[in-house]
């Protein structure tokens, strides 16, 4: 029998990394947006295992060891709008989608933070993130106070809704900033999520994660061209961790004269779908 779970898209405002003894106590400390778009992923059981992203095949990446930990044979597809790749959480939503419906579609009878260790471990060990799948996993505009998955990790959140516009320019590489010298990238981390505890504000977020991509070296010319061009216009904007992608409240982006995809932060976490 087939199962489906919805997980929500998450945008990395900022972030510090944290590596320490084993997948479950590494991760990331930071804050950022879940959105109502995400990742919806079905599951059936399949003698020949395959992974599909949009109707098409694709490297199985961490589903695959979501599946080996779980020791189960089955056809994983995922669907999206979210663009690949440009800081959404696309591979952390297919791990821990796979997880959720993978544990229903098989009886298997884990609960929910066995089903994240499952998946943020998955993630860890590819390279492909550091904190989506625990933040995608609580929903909302969660803050990751303390790195890992249950019960290491630790997360707060900002206490509002909101609905935001988005636009990507391009993808940037996760793994190749995420495992290369972050000790200046970390620095900012920490320095951004001590003013937004401070602050748990929107407000605060989006400025704390401007400061963060500049101090970083992640801002490219055309994310800052736009995140200039929607504070021009009255809005608030950041760029998305990892990707060429700016992320704007309201309809900031479309003020701006961007072409932009709405959406709204997410409410909850991930969960599965009734028929």
């Amino acid at each position: 029998m087939g199962e489906t779970a919805f997980v929500p898209g998450h945008v990395t405002a900022f972030f510090s990394v944290h590596r320490r003894a084993g997948p479950l106590r590494t991760g990331s400390r930071g804050a950022g947006l879940t959105l109502t778009d995400g990742v919806v992923v079905t599951v059936e059981p399949a003698a020949q295992p395959a992974v599909t992203l949009n109707g098409e095949p694709v490297e199985p990446g961490p589903v695959s060891s979501v599946l080996e930990a779980l020791a189960v044979d089955v056809r994983v597809d995922a669907e999206t709008p979210l663009p690949v790749g440009a800081g959404f959480g696309v591979s952390g939503g297919m791990a821990l989608g796979t997880a959720l419906a993978a544990n229903a579609a098989a009886d298997l009878a884990r609960s929910e933070n066995e089903l994240v260790r499952v998946a943020h471990r998955a993630e860890v060990e590819a390279g492909t993130g550091l904190g989506d799948v625990v933040a995608q996993a609580r929903g909302g505009l969660p803050i990751r106070l303390e790195p890992g998955a249950p019960p290491h990790g630790t997360l707060d959140g900002i206490p509002a809704v909101a609905t935001v516009e988005y636009t990507t320019f391009g993808e940037l590489d996760t793994n190749a900033v995420i495992s290369g010298q972050t000790d200046a990238l970390s620095a900012a981390g920490d320095a951004a999520l001590d003013r937004l505890r401070a602050e748990p504000t929107l407000p605060t977020l989006f400025a704390a994660a401007r400061d963060f991509a500049r101090e970083a070296g992640l801002l490219t010319p055309r994310v800052e061209d736009a995140i200039e061009a929607v504070q021009a216009a009255g809005g608030e904007a950041c760029m998305a961790m990892l990707g060429e992608t700016v992320l704007a409240l309201d309809g900031g982006l479309s003020a701006a004269d961007y072409d932009a995809s709405p959406s709204r932060v997410h409410p909850a976490g991930a969960s599965l779908r009734m028929d």
